[in-house]
Parts: structure tokens; sequence; C-alpha cells
């Protein structure tokens, strides 16, 4: 490979190098939810949309929702579009993450609050993707400040 197109390659993917790869965690994660059984998520994903929607979703169609949105919002990050939108979204769907904690506090804590399950903590790691969030938006916010100048 030439150097020119490593560099090429660097500057492109470099800055977007935190989007493209919660992109990725998304596109997988989504993925895995549009086939039965697959995700370890599915049955936490199904309960939760059940609770939160008064039960007027079938889990079918739920976690088919879910698949969709989370594959969109991967497919929006590792391809650089629609950033500040991206972003939104995905905070969104991040926060909603946070709901079993609340739903769910006997599935999520050992002794609620302090010890958490596997569970609890497949959720609380979700943090270091909000605080990526938080700096994708930032970022962005910066990039539109100096377009404005």
């Amino acid at each position: 490979m030439s150097k020119k197109f490593i560099n090429q390659l660097r500057e492109r993917i470099g800055p977007n190098v935190l989007a493209i790869s919660i992109g990725i965690v998304y596109l997988w994660f989504g993925t895995l939810k549009f086939f039965p059984d697959m995700s370890p998520a599915e049955d936490l994903a199904k309960n939760t949309i059940h609770q939160l929607t008064f039960g007027q979703l079938s889990d079918g169609v739920a976690i088919n929702l879910l698949a969709f949105w989370e594959v969109s919002i991967g497919i929006l990050l590792v391809f650089n579009l629609w950033r500040n939108g991206a972003v939104i979204v995905t905070m969104v769907h991040m926060i909603l993450t946070f709901t079993p904690l609340l739903l769910f506090p006997m599935d999520s804590f050992q002794n609620p609050p302090w010890i958490p399950t596997l569970l609890g903590q497949y959720i609380g790691k979700n943090l270091i993707i909000v605080a990526a969030l938080v700096t994708l938006w930032r970022q962005a916010q910066k990039k539109e400040i100096y377009k404005s100048l």
C-alpha cells in the first residue's frame, strides 16, 4: 500500500474512530436481534419494551423494531451520516437501556442497588457509550461553530 493511501485512510477514519466503533457494536448487536434466540439481551429487551408500551406491542414486533433502530444507528455512525441526529437518537436509546434498572431491580442487582448481577453489569457498561456520545456531540458542535465563522 502506498503512504498516500494510508494517510488518506488515517485522515478519514481517525477523527471518526469513536463513532465507527460504537456503530459497529450497534450493527452487530442489532443484527442479532433479527434472529430469534441469538441475542443474549432479547428477553430483557422484550420485557422492557412490554413494560414501557404497556403491552401494546407484540414481542415479535417490538424486537424487530428495536433491531431496526439499532442497525440504523450503527449505519449512521459507521458512515458518518447526520452525526448530530445520530448522536441524539443514540442517546435516547442509551437512556432507555437504563430503564431495566428501575423496572427489574431484582434482575439487575443481587442486593439493590450496590451489587450488580451480570445483567446489571451489561447495562452499567453503557455509561461508557454515553460518555463517548457526549464526546461525539461536543466534537460535532465544535465543527458547527467553526463552519459558522
